[in-house]
């Protein structure tokens, strides 16, 4: 999926954007099965408390193996993958919920800190209803120190936040996709994104992918009786760092 420029770019800057995946008809597909998720779930939870549904609803599962982005996830980290989590982030607008600048990799406890994010638009996502920001090269060699938002709205976990100087968050970059599109990023990019100030839903699925050589040395963003539940998606698993799970649906072999 990726050629050789897109790596280079994604090497160099920490990020790719607007890559198209889905087909027009899974585009509809997925958006359906979320909003009937939506329903029985409720729109507190559907915002940012459904984490690993892969397990238990198919559709997600398509979204997080779809060979297009197994394709490009492979491109960027080999040949040997695990899907290590989904999570949707939903923001109904206009609301002040926003995610303020952080890692991904600050709280996982995995080492060596790489990891590749894909995030999935179930809708349409543009800078009017808050679509996700990078900040290209900052940042991607050290773990920064994370403090506590002071804002109210923050939607991450633990309310974190990097304190950036002014300058720095004038390099942002709008990640703007539309729906069936994704982006793709890198664990330790700092990142986030303001808040929709629209009437439209905007509503996407991050996927977190890591090389099998990673390694679980800590508990993971959700506390110490929470475990990564790692599944192989690609290759083979010589190293053994996870407890791997099984498949819970067959893994599409084309597109």
């Amino acid at each position: 999926m990726l050629n050789e420029q897109q790596i280079e770019s994604y090497q160099r800057d920490g990020f790719l954007s607007g890559i198209p995946i889905a087909s027009q008809a899974e585009v509809e597909r997925y958006r359906e099965r979320f909003d009937e998720l939506e329903t029985i779930e409720g729109r507190e939870n559907s915002q940012n408390k459904l984490f690993d549904r892969h397990f238990d609803h198919e559709f997600i599962w398509d979204i997080a193996t779809h060979p297009k982005i197994l394709d490009s996830v492979e491109a960027l980290l080999g040949p040997n993958v695990l899907l290590l989590s989904t999570h949707f982030f939903c923001k109904y607008g206009p609301n002040k919920g926003f995610v303020a600048w952080h890692q991904d990799l600050r709280y996982w406890g995995l080492e060596p800190p790489v990891e590749v994010s894909a995030w999935y638009a179930v809708d349409d996502s543009d800078s009017e209803n808050g679509c996700m920001q990078v900040i290209p090269r900052l940042f991607r060699e050290e773990l920064l120190e994370h403090g506590t938002s002071e804002t109210e709205g923050n939607l991450l976990s633990v309310k974190q936040e990097i304190k950036l100087r002014k300058e720095e968050e004038q390099q942002a970059v709008d990640c703007a996709l539309k729906a069936g599109e994704i982006s793709l990023h890198d664990g330790m990019l700092v990142h986030g994104s303001f808040p929709n100030r629209s009437s439209r839903r905007r509503c996407g699925l991050t996927v977190r992918y890591i090389p099998t050589s990673v390694k679980p040395v800590a508990a993971g963003p959700l506390g110490t009786n929470w475990n990564w539940r790692a599944i192989l998606v690609r290759g083979k698993d010589t190293e053994g760092n996870f407890d791997l799970q099984p498949p819970p649906y067959p893994i599409r072999k084309e597109s």
